[in-house]
Formats: structure tokens, sequence, C-alpha cells
């Protein structure tokens, strides 16, 4: 088969203990998934599990230098646990739910609030607040094997050596059962997926040059310098 020009490379993602790679197809996130962070966001109740997607190709395997992006001037972080899948389906059963997971990392879902607030407050989409280059820096992928399935254990996030975000994976509103199941009520999920569940309270403004450091018990750290 011949191309007009040159096909984007499979974007992939390192898995530790493995000289394979991990191919990824989407990624999808989950919004509002901590108490805490729903409040600083300004919800007071625990709401339904609703979702909104990354490129791929916004994803930094590995993390290190991140460019700052233009047309914003509150550029925010969020850490979050993200959930890679080697199977999937369509209304797939909570019970049945975990058996689609291939493993865990680490994710950083950087967000332009400024562009983000704007288009709430018109009802726009939020793509160009989320999905912007370089919004998704990953660590490698630590299979189920190695790391289980975390359901409690500290998250956090460190700026230039500071603690802005502390929480622990058991505030989850929605596990991460539930959140596969309630998503693949709107979409066929399938290998390569990888889901963002959401972030602990704490989020706010980062600067060019500054360090970011992230971690999930059990599963890994994260570092990236705004550049």
């Amino acid at each position: 088969m011949s191309h007009v020009f040159p096909p984007a490379p499979q974007i992939t993602v390192p898995v530790v203990g493995s000289d394979a790679q991990f191919p990824v197809r989407r990624v999808y996130c989950v919004g509002r998934n901590y108490a805490d962070h729903a409040a600083e966001m300004g919800a007071d109740t625990r709401e339904p599990p609703f979702f909104f997607s990354k490129p791929a190709d916004a994803l930094v395997p590995g993390g290190g230098d991140v460019h700052y992006p233009p047309v914003t001037r509150d550029l925010q972080h969020e850490v979050e646990l993200v959930v890679a899948l080697a199977a999937g389906g369509a209304d797939i059963p909570a019970s049945e739910a975990l058996a689609c997971v291939y493993g865990y990392a680490v994710g950083l879902d950087l967000t332009r609030r400024d562009l983000q607030q704007r288009a709430k407050e018109k009802g726009h989409p939020w793509d160009m607040g989320k999905g912007f280059d370089q919004s998704a820096p990953i660590g490698a992928i630590v299979p189920l094997a190695v790391a289980g399935h975390p359901v409690c254990g500290s998250i956090w996030l460190r700026v230039n050596g500071r603690l802005r975000q502390s929480g622990d994976l058991g505030q989850m509103s929605w596990k991460v059962a539930e959140v596969i199941a309630n998503l693949s009520t709107y979409v066929a999920l399938a290998p390569g997926d990888l889901i963002f569940t959401g972030t602990p309270a704490g989020v706010s403004t980062v600067l060019r040059g500054d360090v970011l450091e992230a971690g999930v018990a059990g599963v890994g750290e994260l570092r990236v310098r705004l550049v």
C-alpha cells in the first residue's frame, strides 16, 4: 500500500522489565474522580464519571523535557494513575473489567486551565485546554504481574521539591473497574487504550523552568522539566 506521505509512527510506551513496547491506541481521561479535587474545581457532590480524550501523540513516554505550551498563562499539573488495557469490548461488566488490564503507569495530565475555564463558560469542548502537544507525560508501564491492582497507596506530586499534591488511590470516587465498565458503555475499548483515572487535590500553576516529580506507590515515579 502506498501513502500520500509517510504515516505517523506508532506511539509506544516502555514496559518495565521488558524490551517490548506497549502500542497505544487511544488515550481517555476521567474528570473529577477524587472528591477533594472535585471540590476545588467547584463541585460539591459525587458526580457520575465523565470522560475526555487526548491524542495518542500528546504522550511523552518517560517524561524529561516538556515544552511549555503556547496560548496560556495558567498551565496546571495533575498527577494520575494510568490504566493500560490489553483487552476491551463494549458494555463490559464491572465484575469482568479488571481482566482487561495489562498494567499501570504514572501520568501527568497537563492542563491549560485558563483555556479550559473559558471553554466551560461558553459550553465549548475542552480539547485545546487538555489535548495539546506534550500534554500527557507518562512513565513506563508496570505489568499486572508486578504491580497487581493498586487499590490504595500514595499518589503525589512535587514542584521544585515542594509537595503540591498528596492523596491516596483509595480516595477515588470511581474505582478502576467501575471506570472501565462505565467508559465501555460509551465506546468500545480495545488493546492499547490508556485511561488516566483522575487526580487528587492540590492542582496549581507551573512555570517554564519548573521541575515536576510525580509518583504512585507500587507503580513508579515520573520527572518532567518545563522548558
